[in-house]
């Protein structure tokens, strides 16, 4: 058999598609396609709060900043509205999609069971869209944090004044680099950097706090002004609840909480199925960190609102994006104040690498599975250049300003957070839970409406989003047409019955009818056998029918089980369940080949139509002109012209 030779890939192509993802190995974040850690296996949960804290914690850098410019006097009373909407609200939701989706897959996938078809795959790419806008702005927010805290340093501001842009460039490149090179994400490196920073953070407003103490007059001051500015508390709480979308931003670091669980180490007893006790330290871990950044919101509004001047909040100011480092120099002096900086920047870095983890973690767990990726998006170097690509451009467009980010920002973790709100309120219905049915329905409805709120107050968010939506979309859709003819049936399976069939046949020429099942009776098979004969000339009535069923058009990869049954005690029949006609049809004729060694033939008819509408068809609903597409999906599968099985259409 003639064989051609393919050239040798070059070295830059082999390296850009090498493996999956060094994150897979032991002790990093599951790659794309990692195996998952056995149940009982991991790191113990606090260990792994802190790898969800690079992310919820770091936006201590900023949070006190923007909730001090949305709220001003009312920073304090707004922030404490935030806390109670954490607690009561977002962490009941999440500790449900734990028990719910305990492998890593969030809300999302909990949505993907409620909806098939396309429909279900439409919806799932627009919450992908959403999560793409939450995790990128993460990396291009935090960057942008972190070049402020470098810029606003009184030792270096003179040096590095107007630089901001080109520094928060340089940090989204490095992360690109450190991806590129292979990134092993260490669960050890986030404890070091958590326990340093709340350690200075600790520091900070324990300092805080005593000048607010000593300095009586500072909170008889603010409060003098809310009392002349809002009147009452009722009036403080109404408006407080006005300007709560705007301090959205505290809510985020939920969605990474269970992204990680695959990380946290279960008992000796947790199976696949039933990891109980992963999910119930995942419990524990979203608990405490919801608690532990619950007291630092609170203290931070408080500590940041009455001591800086409301004017350094500003852009511009020095307490802009940056309200805890101002403090840290004005009350602990430079050198505490540049070590301060120093944490807050790698966090805030490394906030953005576990972004561009979860990126990469999240895409393919849906989108290859769908047939809507290219196949070198299954690598991770490629897939860490887009991604880097798309959040240069998104610092340009926001100019690397901080405070334009946070409508973005706040807008994909909202979506997010209300898709999973309501999930859970369905999951809840299910179970004929009404207590938890009506909580999870009331958090759903107040997430809703601070999403909705904050959509209309700050549009840049919902643009981006819709941007990422339409790309990811596209690409999709781009994707699973140049992988239409793909041969995507995963494995085929046959029934006693059907394997008799193919066992007989083995020993004489092999022919299959593709019928498309009508009736089923008698004068359907005769009339069909009789019509195949003519158009082809043969003779005889050795033939077995192909009868495929379509259930989901819109999926990509699916096993294939076969069953053979004898109709009207004459006609042999094998009827097949599938996505698609044209491949369930070529996978059983290559897996016939395969067992038994002969070149199988299948008989069609021409379908009637219009081509371009029978394409459209068979794309969106796996059925249309069969025949030439069964014949492509061969040709693609077996290059090898003498072994592969025959096409006939009269």
């Amino acid at each position: 058999m003639a064989t051609t030779e393919h050239p040798p890939p070059s070295r830059l192509r082999t390296w850009m598609l090498e493996g999956l993802s060094d994150m897979g190995k032991a002790g990093g974040h599951p790659g794309p396609h990692a195996e998952p850690e056995p149940a009982h296996k991991g790191q113990r949960w606090y260990r792994v709060m802190c790898l969800t804290g690079v992310d919820y914690f770091s936006t201590l850098g900023y949070q006190p900043g923007i909730a001090a410019l949305a709220a001003g006097l009312l920073s304090p009373v707004a922030t404490v509205v935030l806390v109670i909407v954490t607690l009561a609200g977002a962490l009941p939701v999440y500790r449900r999609v734990a028990e719910e989706s305990p492998h890593g897959e969030g809300s999302i996938a909990m949505l993907e069971r409620l909806l098939s078809f396309w429909k279900g795959k439409l919806f799932v790419l627009t919450l992908l869209g959403f999560a793409a806008t939450d995790f990128l702005i993460t990396i291009t927010l935090s960057a942008a944090d972190a070049s402020t805290h470098l810029v606003e340093n009184p030792h270096l501001t003179g040096v590095l004044h107007d630089k901001q842009m080109v520094i928060t460039l340089a940090l989204v490149a490095l992360l690109g680099a450190v991806f590129l090179k292979g990134f092993l994400e260490a669960i050890g490196v986030a404890v070091a950097l958590v326990a340093v920073y709340l350690g200075l953070n600790v520091v900070v407003v324990v300092v805080g706090l005593w000048h607010v103490l000593t300095e009586s007059h500072v909170v008889t001051d603010w409060s003098s002004a809310l009392t002349a500015e809002h009147g009452n508390v009722f009036a403080m709480i109404g408006v407080s609840l006005l300007v709560f979308p705007k301090l959205a931003l505290g809510l985020s670091g939920f969605e990474t909480g269970v992204a990680v669980m695959p990380h946290v180490q279960g008992d000796q007893a947790d199976t696949a199925e039933n990891p109980a006790g992963r999910i119930r330290d995942t419990k524990k871990l979203l608990t405490t960190a919801a608690l532990i950044m619950s007291v630092f919101l609170i203290a931070t509004s408080f500590i940041t609102t009455v001591l800086i001047p409301e004017k350094e909040f500003e852009s511009g100011g020095q307490a802009n994006g940056r309200a805890l480092a101002y403090l840290s120099h004005e009350y602990l002096g430079n050198a505490f104040g540049t070590v301060y900086d120093v944490s807050t920047i790698a966090i805030l870095w490394f906030a953005g690498a576990s972004a561009m983890a979860g990126l990469l973690n999240l895409m393919p767990r849906y989108l290859p599975r769908y047939g809507m990726a290219p196949h070198w998006a299954r690598a991770v170097r490629p897939m860490v250049i887009v991604f880097t690509l798309v959040a240069f451009l998104v610092t340009w467009i926001f100019d690397a300003d901080v405070d334009a980010q946070g409508g973005a920002y706040a807008t994909g973790v909202l979506v997010l957070m209300s898709s999973a709100a309501i999930a859970v309120t369905i999951a809840a219905r299910r179970a004929r839970q009404r207590g938890w049915t009506i909580g999870f329905a009331v958090v759903s409805a107040v997430l809703l409406y601070v999403t909705v709120v904050n959509v209309i107050e700050r549009p840049d968010g919902v643009k981006i989003g819709a941007c990422f939506i339409a790309g990811i979309i596209l690409v999709s859709l781009l994707s699973r047409l140049a992988r239409a003819f793909e041969l995507r049936v995963t494995s085929v399976t046959l029934d006693p019955m059907a394997e008799r069939f193919i066992r007989d046949m083995a020993s004489r020429k092999i022919r299959f009818i593709a019928n498309e099942p009508d009736q089923r009776d008698k004068a359907e098979y005769r009339d069909k056998i009789e019509q195949i004969r003519q158009d082809n000339d043969i003779p005889g009535e050795d033939f077995v029918f192909l009868e495929v069923t379509v259930v989901d058009p819109s999926e990509f990869e699916s096993g294939l089980t076969v069953r053979g049954e004898v109709l009207h005690n004459r006609y042999r029949v094998l009827t097949l369940e599938s996505s698609s006609i044209s491949n369930a049809l070529a996978a059983l004729l290559l897996h016939t080949r395969d067992v038994t060694g002969c070149i199988p033939h299948i008989y069609f008819e021409w379908t009637e139509g219009n081509p371009f509408a029978n394409f459209l068809r068979f794309f969106l609903f796996g059925q249309g002109e069969v025949a030439p597409v069964t014949r492509e999906v061969l040709r693609e599968a077996e290059p090898d012209r003498a072994r592969r099985p025959r096409v006939h259409t009269g």
